[in-house]
C-alpha cells in the first residue's frame, strides 16, 4: 500500500534514511518554515511513538526534505511532516520520502491531514479518500480557571491511555508520556462524581501562540469546561484549536467564545478509516501525528 510511480528526475541524487532524534528538530523546523507553527516540544513526543518512522533525504549530504509514518499498531499509521526545502521541489524528493514513508506503513491503513492545495494531489495519486475538514481557529486565552477540573497527574497514567485509546481508536503510550509532560504546557483532566475521567485537553507553547489539543470530551458541556480552562492557563496569549467539521458541539464551542477561523486542512484516509466517535473529538491532537 504505497506509491507505485516511479521517482522523478532528480539533478542530484538522493539518499533516504530513517532520521536520528536530532533530525526530527531539523523536520519541526521545516514545518515552521511552512507557517505550521508546531510546538517548541513537539519533537520529542513525535519521536518517542515510533522513532522508526521518521526519513529524510539528502542531496550531497545536506537534508533537503522529509517524511514520516507513524505506526500505531499493526492496523493504522499516521503520515505526515512531508516538507521538501522549496529550491528543491519539483525534483522528486518529496515523492522518494514518501515511498520510503508508506513501505513502512506496510499493510496499514494509512491516515493523514491534507492542506488545500496538496488534496487533489493526494487523491489522485495516491487514492486517499476525503472524509472531513479539520478547522483551525484562533482564540485568546484569559478568563477563571473553572472548578472541577484537575491537573492530569492526578489521574493514573493508565486510565489516560485507556481512554485517548477509545477515542482516537490506537493506543498510544509512548507519546503520550511526553506529550502529557512537556515543558511549558498544561493538561487538564474533567472527573465524574465516581473520579472517573470524563475528558482531558492539553495545551502547549508553540512559536506562535499556543495550541490545544487533543481536546477529548463525553459531552459538549465537559469540552467547554476543559476548554476554558486550558485558555484560563494562558492569559493574555493567542491559542489555537484545530476542530473536526462534523462536531457540531465543538464548533458552536468556538463560535461561543468568538474565535476566528484562520486554516483548515481535510482528514484523509487509505485504506479502512478507523471508527472514531468524533461527537467525543473536540479538538485534534496534532495535524502530524493524527
Amino acid at each position: 500500500m504505497y506509491p507505485s510511480s516511479p521517482i522523478l528526475s532528480m539533478e542530484r541524487e538522493c539518499v533516504i534514511r530513517r532520521m536520528e532524534r536530532a533530525d526530527v528538530d531539523f523536520a519541526v523546523g521545516l514545518a515552521r518554515e511552512e507557517g505550521w507553527n508546531p510546538g517548541l516540544h513537539d519533537a520529542g513526543a513525535f519521536y518517542a511513538q515510533d522513532p522508526e518512522g521518521f526519513f529524510i533525504g539528502e542531496a550531497d549530504g545536506e537534508p533537503v526534505a522529509c517524511s514520516s509514518m507513524v505506526c500505531y499498531d499493526d492496523e493504522f499509521a499516521f503520515w505526515g511532516l512531508l516538507i521538501v526545502k522549496p529550491e528543491y521541489r519539483g525534483l522528486g524528493y518529496g515523492l522518494a520520502v514518501t515511498r520510503a514513508a508508506f513501505a513502512h506503513a506496510g499493510g496499514r491503513a494509512i491516515g493523514a491531514d491534507g492542506v488545500v492545495a496538496m488534496q487533489p494531489k493526494y487523491r489522485d495519486r495516491f487514492g486517499f479518500a476525503l472524509h472531513y475538514r479539520n478547522i483551525r481557529f484562533r482564540g485568546m486565552g484569559g478568563g477563571e480557571m473553572p472548578e472541577g477540573l484537575v491537573p492530569i497527574s492526578e489521574v493514573p497514567f493508565e486510565e489516560v491511555v485507556a481512554y485517548d485509546a477509545e477515542i482516537f481508536r490506537a493506543g498510544r503510550p509512548r507519546f503520550l508520556a511526553p506529550w502529557l509532560a512537556q515543558e511549558g504546557a498544561t493538561a487538564l483532566a474533567a472527573l465524574g462524581a465516581d473520579r472517573r475521567l470524563q475528558g482531558y485537553g492539553v495545551v502547549r507553547p508553540c512559536f506562535e501562540g499556543y495550541k490545544i489539543g487533543p481536546l477529548f470530551a463525553d459531552s459538549p458541556a465537559t469540552a467547554g469546561t476543559l476548554l476554558d480552562g486550558l485558555a484560563a492557563s494562558v492569559p493574555g496569549e493567542a491559542y489555537f484549536f484545530d476542530v473536526p467539521e462534523p462536531n457540531a458541539a465543538a464548533l458552536a464551542l468556538t463560535e461561543a467564545r468568538g474565535m476566528e477561523q484562520v486554516f483548515e486542512t481535510a482528514r484523509i484516509y487509505l485504506g479502512p478509516a478507523p471508527a472514531v466517535p468524533l461527537d467525543r473529538v473536540f479538538g485534534v491532537t496534532t495535524f502530524e501525528l493524527g
